[in-house]
């Protein structure tokens, strides 16, 4: 897998490109991820709002996209896709073969589609829809909503290169993307789709011992997210492997080693490998489900 959120010469010139060859987004399913996406998509003037229609369930909501963000917004899916020549799919696993049946008379046959519906493959998408439809799946985790995400893709057997590049541009306004194979997805759905979720807990757990030890909840908070955040900003940042920079804060006979000894004797480690296993086994169960 690679990395990449910065935009090479390539990637800009394809960046300025995607503003010609994208006539009209369809952004279906416009709930909490499907905002901070437009949000991201327009922020980035990769797509003028003139050019997306976006769908939500009730036309409260709708109206209230509209009027945030200056985009055509409606309850009316097939309307959406008509002459779409990208579709994002933002839907819960469950509505999307009710989606596909309902557009796929309506959607262009050479429509890019982007699905970031949780444990729908990109072979059910093409099944659903009757073509060879160029689809890129997309796994993206709640941190998408305040663009510090970490997003995984991986493409259907029909896109393009080109299709995963302009995916890459779409999402890494949301954070940090990476092009993986689609045997992976269940793994990487029990790891960085389910991933924040640990991390809380961890950061309630250092934030209640700093409580134990008489600091103020609010600041035993905030020093226990600064420090995973921080911690985790320069593994990115130097590439190293996370077992030698915890080396570095570890001097010897120092206070950090009894620490980690701690969490040694706890199963920490076990623990968290345990929790992404049993994520990613669930991951699987659920794309059987949905996928059959």
């Amino acid at each position: 897998m690679k990395a990449d959120t910065r935009l090479s010469s390539k990637s800009r010139e394809l960046h300025a490109d995607a503003r010609v060859r994208v006539r009209k987004l369809a952004l279906i399913g416009a709930g909490k991820l499907g905002e901070g996406l437009l949000s991201g998509i327009l922020g980035s003037q990769l797509i003028p709002a003139s050019r997306v229609s976006a769908t939500v369930a009730h036309q409260p909501r709708a109206d209230y996209l509209s009027g945030k963000h200056g985009v055509e917004a409606h309850t009316s899916n097939r309307r959406a896709v008509s002459g779409a020549d990208l579709v994002l799919v933002c839907l819960k696993p469950q509505q999307v073969k009710g989606f596909l049946h309902e557009v796929r008379r309506s959607l262009r046959k050479d429509a890019l589609i982007i699905s970031a519906a949780a444990s729908v493959t990109t072979g059910l998408v093409e099944r659903e829809l009757g073509h060879a439809a160029r689809v890129v799946r997309a796994m993206p985790n709640t941190p998408c909503l305040i663009r510090h995400g970490m997003i995984a893709l991986a493409k259907g057997k029909h896109a393009t290169d080109e299709d995963l590049q302009l995916a890459r541009e779409l999402f890494g306004s949301m954070g940090r993307t990476v092009v993986a194979d689609e045997k992976h997805m269940d793994a990487i759905t029990g790891l960085s789709g389910s991933g924040p979720a640990y991390v809380y807990m961890i950061i309630e757990a250092l934030s209640e011992a700093g409580v134990k030890l008489g600091l103020p909840r609010e600041l035993s908070v905030e020093l226990s997210a600064q420090t995973l955040l921080g911690a985790s900003a320069l593994v990115l940042h130097t590439g190293e492997h996370p077992a030698k920079l915890k080396d570095v804060v570890t001097t010897p006979a120092g206070c950090t080693i009894d620490g980690l000894l701690e969490l040694e004797e706890g199963g920490l480690r076990v623990t968290l490998i345990k929790a992404v296993v049993r994520a990613a086994e669930r991951a699987k169960q659920l794309v059987e489900s949905h996928n059959s």
